[in-house]
């Protein structure tokens, strides 16, 4: 015998039955509740269902309300990070003045030690070099307004730096030791025994001392008196002795006294 129903009847037909099986369960509990004199759990579910909502709903509506009030302090906000912006960037750049002024202490305090030891010297800073190295020369910011002469000697705390060699109004050219060009009048502390300080390009070579002279390594060079300098003002200390086979002098090789390749501030020494 063919069936009259199809599958999809079939399956109204048991979704039908469900759903009476269902609201008769539900009918069954709540009957079964008020006998006993419980709460209604699906009263309940409902209720609390709803207090969800309503909490939800309360928050969203705040969410709301904050973004709109943030929205209208959108321009003081973006004022104020401004003016912040500004704040930092001075506080940098007081912060980076403050940190150059503390790396200059050091030369400025030697600087004030040497003009103690040289009444009258001028104060200069120094404002340019060779880059190529092909002179070693300096630039300070000093010339004949400030009093400077040719030929003046220049020092630091620690000894000799050179003499002026150029001079503008309001700078001049400083001819360091070391340069090869550079003879400087020279006495051996220990000893008393002369000879010229003549640049080799990196340190200092002692010339034209006597062959009688007992130098040692570690010997105190210094000025001796002369159109530049005074006497007595540190060149450097001998790090090497040559005795040329033959030669009438002897020769030594003196490492500098003042660090000559971190010159900032110096002292010019009038004639």
């Amino acid at each position: 015998m063919v069936s009259i129903f199809t599958h999809r009847d079939e399956r109204k037909l048991f979704a039908v039955i469900g759903a009476v099986v269902v609201a008769a369960l539900i009918a069954l509990v709540q009957i079964e509740s008020a006998r006993n004199g419980r709460p209604n759990p699906f009263s309940a579910g409902v209720t609390g269902l709803a207090d969800a909502i309503q909490i939800g709903f309360a928050s969203s509506i705040d969410a709301l309300r904050g973004a709109a009030s943030n929205l209208g302090d959108l321009p003081h906000l973006r004022d104020q990070n401004a003016r912040l912006g500004a704040e930092n960037e001075r506080l940098r750049t007081e912060n980076a003045h403050l940190r150059e002024a503390l790396s200059q202490q050091p030369d400025i305090q030697a600087l004030a030690n040497a003009s103690a030891r040289f009444p009258g010297s001028i104060a200069a800073q120094t404002i340019g070099f060779d880059p190529e190295n092909q002179a070693r020369t300096i630039t300070i910011d000093r010339g004949t307004v400030a009093g400077l002469h040719l030929d003046d000697g220049v020092v630091v705390e620690d000894g000799v730096v050179g003499r002026v060699v150029a001079l503008e109004p309001f700078q001049a050219t400083v001819l360091l030791l070391t340069d090869p060009t550079s003879k400087i009048p020279a006495v051996v502390q220990r000893g008393r025994w002369w000879g010229i300080a003549t640049g080799t390009g990196a340190n200092v070579r002692l010339e034209f001392v006597s062959q009688d002279a007992k130098l040692a390594v570690g010997d105190l060079v210094v000025t001796g008196e002369g159109r530049s300098f005074h006497a007595g003002i540190s060149i450097g200390r001998i790090v090497s002795v040559i005795h040329p086979e033959g030669a009438l002098y002897q020769t030594a090789v003196v490492a500098p006294s003042a660090e000559l390749g971190r010159l900032s501030h110096i002292l010019v020494i009038p004639h």
